[in-house]
């Protein structure tokens, strides 16, 4: 059992192990005192309408919070630039291992978790965990952990599907007024915020007949793409 501990805390696992051990407490005391860490990563996907993404997401947030619960499933080959740009790759990578298609915070564990049981496991049998040829086994874990974390959370997305980030079933944001939070015009896209129930959420936006919107402009979300990316919206 010593031996255990000492291969666990050695010089290459210790960094792995104590990010570990942070996640598990993390968990532990949101089950027990329900306290949400919502955690905003600022993706800032900015998106053109001419970008084919295809996926069915319903993802809110102009920032992409990885705190909301979507379900996106993007290959890399489904990210075709038909005019403009393309997503950033650490942004395909993301959503490619369901970083973004299911809670950040859920999957992230998920990764570490495999991350730091291949490289014990590994440096172990090599004997390599006391060593410098321990870091480089470590380094090279990543990508099979990615991998393995794919495999894992993908039977999740189904569960998660439906929900929003509370757990409760999908918001009806259809008929709701909304405040933009950049500007759009023709096939630009932007962000709006939308208070539901006192619940501030963000959605991808578009103006319905091309028009522009301002910033901070009051509008009406009309419909929702065929996609389930964004939404239509027009002047209130």
């Amino acid at each position: 059992m010593e031996n255990y501990f000492d291969i666990i805390f050695s010089q290459v696992n210790i960094t792995l192990s104590v990010l570990l051990i942070i996640l598990i407490i993390y968990w532990l005391i949101t089950m027990i005192s329900g306290i949400d860490f919502d955690l905003d990563v600022d993706v800032d996907v900015d998106i053109d309408a001419d970008v084919d993404v295809d996926m069915d997401t319903g993802i809110e947030g102009g920032s992409m919070d990885f705190s909301d619960v979507a379900n996106a499933e993007v290959d890399r080959e489904h990210v075709v630039n038909k005019g403009t740009r393309k997503l950033k790759w650490w942004q395909i990578i993301l959503i490619y291992f369901n970083f973004v298609g299911l809670p950040f915070m859920f999957t992230f564990t998920f990764w570490i978790f495999n991350w730091w049981l291949i490289s014990v496991l590994t440096t172990m049998l090599t004997v390599s965990y006391d060593n410098s040829f321990g870091f480089v086994i470590v380094l090279l874990a990543i990508v099979p952990s990615l991998i393995l974390t794919k495999i894992l959370t993908a039977p999740f997305k189904s569960f998660f599907k439906n929900l929003n980030k509370d757990g409760d079933k999908a918001v009806d944001f259809l008929g709701r007024q909304a405040i933009l939070l950049s500007n759009i015009s023709g096939e630009k896209l932007g962000n709006a915020e939308v208070n539901v129930d006192g619940n501030i959420m963000n959605v991808y936006v578009k103006s319905l007949d091309g028009s522009e919107l301002r910033f901070r402009e009051s509008v009406l979300i009309i419909k929702q793409s065929d996609d389930k990316n964004f939404f239509f919206v027009s002047k209130s």
